[in-house]
């Protein structure tokens, strides 16, 4: 087979040519070029694509994402529906998005983020100790990264929830299917966000579903930005019917500067640094799913394109 990679977001794509190419010693890797396309290329890797890709790779038959979100492939023009596309089903990224999780989890509910803002004050006062029993995680999303962000959760004794369409079960934890979204959200005071984004989860994140969370409630994105209503977010921080938000993804990215999540302390941002695709990781899954696919055999990890993930 011969490979194309295609990323517009690598600083160094050369570099996962050369360690694909090595994964891959009996097909051809090499690096897109605008300029002389082939017209060969059997299977591409890409992370944000150049828009000319399908137009000057015609004979494309497998999309290989590097990313776990396959929503801005979905809407690229000229995807045909022949192309097969199979999106990275970890690739390091969920111990990483566990670690997060993790991370604001345990500043909130340790009041760790007080802490800090005694020590500011040369302040020594030790507040109440933690009852796990008032910080109930809800994750929705029960994929690779959901389901181990739910578990990293449940080992350290926090009651942990899971919802999704599906109501998959995650081993420790309790599952809510499609029609118990309310029940759910009514148990949940931290929520968290590992959605694939699609037209039903689009702006899933607004003033109607943080109205139905526990009082004091704490939301962590880690999937899309277009997840979020913003203006609903803001409102119900004011309100007080949200304590906080730690937000890793938002629908423009960098985010501008003059953006209030900025200047807002109840807000934390990251720059979409959640769970980023391991080079060695990566290059091993997709190169085991690309051998299977030359020899004949099935891969997993194919987007359902009517589900949209």
């Amino acid at each position: 087979m011969e490979i194309v990679f295609a990323s517009r977001h690598e600083s160094n794509p050369l570099e996962w040519v050369r360690a694909l190419q090595a994964a891959l010693p009996d097909h051809r890797v090499r690096l897109w070029d605008d300029e002389e396309p082939s017209g060969r290329a059997d299977a591409a890797v890409v992370w944000a694509p150049p828009a000319g890709l399908f137009d000057r790779e015609p004979g494309l038959k497998y999309l290989f994402n590097l990313g776990a979100g396959v929503d801005a492939l979905l809407h690229m023009p000229g995807l045909s529906d022949r192309i097969t596309l199979v999106r990275m089903e970890d690739g390091g990224m969920a111990v990483q998005m566990a670690e997060y999780v993790l991370h604001y989890l345990i500043r909130e509910s340790r009041d760790l983020g007080r802490y800090a803002a005694q020590q500011a004050q040369a302040r020594w006062q030790p507040l109440a100790d933690i009852d796990r029993s008032a910080w109930t995680v809800g994750v929705m999303g029960a994929g690779v990264m959901g389901a181990r962000v739910a578990q990293a959760c449940a080992a350290l004794e926090y009651p942990v929830a899971v919802w999704s369409r599906s109501g998959r079960p995650v081993a420790g934890t309790e599952s809510f299917g499609r029609d118990g979204l309310a029940d759910f959200l009514a148990r949940t005071r931290v929520l968290v966000n590992v959605l694939p984004l699609t037209g039903d989860t689009r702006g899933i994140l607004c003033r109607s579903l943080f109205q139905q969370l526990r009082p004091d409630a704490y939301l962590i994105n880690i999937a899309r930005g277009d997840h979020l209503v913003a203006e609903d977010l803001l409102a119900c921080l004011d309100e007080g019917r949200l304590r906080g938000a730690a937000l890793d993804a938002f629908s423009q990215e960098p985010l501008p500067p003059d953006h209030p999540f900025w200047h807002d302390a109840r807000i934390q941002v990251t720059p979409h640094v959640a769970g980023a695709s391991l080079m060695d990781l990566t290059v091993r899954q997709i190169a085991g799913k690309i051998d299977a696919v030359a020899q004949g055999q099935p891969i997993t990890g194919i987007v359902d394109r009517a589900r949209q993930y």
